[in-house]
């Protein structure tokens, strides 16, 4: 199955009141552990990649490897560019063939913000790639975006309203006190916000912030709208326990392919359990 853009299974999850993994990789590895654990359980699935993933191993190798992975997989995979404040690595990202993008000008004032996400529209939308945009301050470090907590802010359900109106994105990524890496303390959930945009605007929402999250908050967020659920700090983990829990372990031995099917087992479990509790599975 080729790849395929975020439209039709976002739309379907919003029918069906279940999230779809977004999963952040970080090479081959990571990106198979995905795409196998979606194929085991039948779920549609998002892989989601950094701007800095991407720079890092380059656009084309990157997608080459998601390609081939999504050629031959028997659930539907979308391929993501996360969190991306560049224009010109997103359009570099489309030309490449990602099925969609994120523009994050969400530190910008707001016609700025408004402004940056509706050039990414007109730029994705005639290749039919899907856009992401995002409002208000998600706290804690996605990459190198950093903000800091008393510097946040969540989204204001009218501005909210505007912006999707006027920018009309595929996906919406509403700040409602979430936050990427690990949460220090319990997270306070804004669900007033999170329901009131997602009623009105009537666009899929973006969760972002997933990992460290409780179970109830994972179901209570899919209830009220969020189609797409992101985990990246814990994929993370999974990648470099896995790969030293194995080392650590059988420490005489180095035979590379073994850590790495260690590290690959690691990381396929955990996306399997997220799977689950998102209700995606058997969704494909």
């Amino acid at each position: 199955m080729s790849l395929v853009n975020m439209k039709a299974m976002l739309s379907k999850a919003v029918a069906g009141k279940y999230g779809v993994g977004a999963f952040n990789i970080l090479d081959y590895n990571s990106a198979k552990a995905v795409v196998s654990a979606a194929e085991d359980l039948g779920a549609p699935v998002i892989i989601q990649t950094s701007a800095k993933t991407v720079t890092f191993w380059g656009s084309r190798t990157l997608l080459g490897w998601i390609r081939e992975l999504a050629d031959r997989a028997q659930v539907p995979v979308a391929v993501h560019l996360d969190h991306c404040k560049d224009l010109d690595l997103i359009r570099e990202c489309i030309d490449a063939g990602w099925t969609s993008v994120m523009i994050d000008a969400s530190a910008k004032p707001f016609e700025e913000n408004l402004s940056l996400s509706r050039q990414v529209v007109e730029m994705a939308c005639p290749k039919d790639i899907t856009v992401e945009a995002e409002l208000g301050a998600i706290v804690g470090v996605e990459d190198d975006i950093h903000v800091k907590e008393q510097d946040s802010h969540l989204a204001d359900p009218k501005q909210a309203m505007e912006f999707c109106a006027r920018v009309r994105p595929d996906c919406f990524a509403p700040a409602i006190g979430t936050a990427h890496g690990i949460y220090q303390g319990e997270p306070k959930i804004a669900y007033h916000i999170l329901d009131e945009v997602a009623r009105n605007t009537r666009i899929p929402i973006a969760l972002h912030g997933g990992t460290g999250l409780a179970d109830e908050v994972f179901r209570r967020c899919i209830a009220l709208g969020c189609a797409k659920v992101n985990i990246s700090t814990q994929i993370k983990h999974a990648f470099i326990d896995g790969f030293t829990g194995y080392h650590t372990a059988h420490n005489t031995q180095y035979d590379p392919l073994k850590v790495l099917r260690a590290q690959f087992d690691e990381m396929k479990k955990g996306i399997i359990e997220n799977i689950k509790l998102f209700g995606s599975a058997g969704k494909a």
